[in-house]
């Protein structure tokens, strides 16, 4: 693929702990976002604006080049990152559940999004949560 382009795609990610159970809390948390963000920065082409969540999910902000499949992005972070951060923690308190989340957006909702990654813990408190940012799986209709 040529390395000649322009492109402008922005995601939003968000996957959970494995039966959603609250495990990033504290020191865990610190740790497992230090790795996500460090693996976002160890990825070419890859940028990362924002990671944040709450105890049972993470949520992010990337721009990507055209360059990168996005299911082999997120899966390597998923897996690399539960990895680095069980390794950095010295004991296994981190595994992911199966799914994510993925919504694309334009440049100019760039500073909403990251508002919205960076206020987690209020949103949920709260109940303003946006669930299309939210959501993990396709929910099928009856």
């Amino acid at each position: 693929m040529s390395r000649n382009y322009y492109s402008e795609i922005n995601l939003h990610i968000v996957w959970h702990t494995k039966e959603s159970q609250p495990a990033l809390i504290n020191e865990v948390e610190k740790a497992t976002h230090q790795c996500i963000r460090q693996r976002v920065i160890d990825t070419p082409d890859a940028f990362i604006h924002e990671i944040g969540g709450i105890n049972d999910h993470v949520h992010l902000a990337v721009t990507i080049a055209p360059t990168i499949l996005v299911s082999n992005f997120i899966g390597q972070l998923k897996g690399g990152s539960g990895h680095d951060a069980n390794q950095k923690l010295g004991r296994k308190v981190i595994q992911w559940q199966a799914g994510y989340g993925v919504v694309s957006f334009g440049k100019r909702d760039l500073p909403w999004v990251i508002k919205y990654i960076r206020n987690q813990r209020e949103h949920h408190r709260v109940g303003s949560i946006h669930q299309r940012l939210e959501t993990i799986e396709q929910r099928e209709d009856p």
